[in-house]
């Protein structure tokens, strides 16, 4: 039976690769994105054929999410994996963080995160194997020496704090729940960076390089593999050995 896997922010640098990388192990993957250009460019021919479906979906609204659910519930009986990776950065400073940028800030990356978690763990039930979660944090959640603002650093530490709930929660029920931190990794997230700032944290990297797509969409698809089976309620810090102390 083809295992379902569903990605948000499929549509993204990061989402597309992950999505690419879970096709080529054998998944169906179901993709979420409000962007809805994204999306239909991913179910041609060339990218994704028949294993790739999608939804075009707020993860901002709570009630959408529920609704893509179920939807996914009605075509393809359950869910067997997760990838919360829909996410962005707002790049207001402190104290100068608008009310509605940090309500925004979390609901991108916390809330609709939260949500899916929700709804994909009640269609976990009865699948066959352990059923997986993978949480796209940020190392910008644990190196202070960073840039990252302080309401995006928040939205991610909340983001690895439901990692490990979930993990002790859901333990024997065979469903593990990770995160993966990375840092640099070449997005479509640079261009919230000025060059400079960009020029600098790029060149903190040991390898003097920012890490790829592809390179954070293989842990992926190794968590969700039968490798990843017996590892739970871990985040994962993807940094090229950065912060090593």
């Amino acid at each position: 039976m083809t295992k379902i896997a569903v990605v948000t922010g499929a549509a993204g640098g990061l989402g597309r690769a992950i999505s690419a990388k879970l096709l080529a192990d054998g998944m169906h993957v179901i993709g979420l994105d409000i962007d809805a250009t994204g999306l239909t460019s991913m179910a041609q021919p060339g990218f994704s054929g028949p294993g790739f479906s999608y939804h075009v979906t707020d993860l901002t609204d709570a009630g959408a999410i529920t609704a893509v659910f179920a939807q996914i519930a009605q075509d393809h009986g359950g869910v067997d994996a997760l990838v919360n990776n829909a996410g962005t950065c707002f790049m207001s400073d402190f104290p100068e963080i608008p009310a509605q940028e940090l309500d925004r800030q979390m609901s991108i990356n916390f809330s609709g995160a939260f949500h899916c978690c929700q709804a994909a763990i009640k269609l976990m039930e009865g699948r066959v194997g352990v059923r997986k979660i993978v949480n796209i944090s940020s190392n910008g959640a644990y190196n202070f020496d960073v840039f990252d603002p302080p309401h995006y650093r928040a939205s991610k530490a909340a983001l690895d704090t439901l990692t490990k709930d979930l993990a002790r929660r859901y333990a024997r029920e065979k469903i593990a729940v990770n995160s993966l931190a990375p840092a640099m990794t070449e997005t479509p997230l640079f261009n919230v960076l000025t060059a400079d700032v960009l020029a600098r944290a790029i060149a903190a990297m040991p390898h003097g390089h920012a890490m790829q797509p592809s390179e954070v969409a293989a842990w992926v698809g190794f968590l969700i593999s039968p490798a990843g089976d017996i590892c739970s309620g871990n985040v994962i810090i993807l940094n090229q050995g950065r912060d090593v102390r």
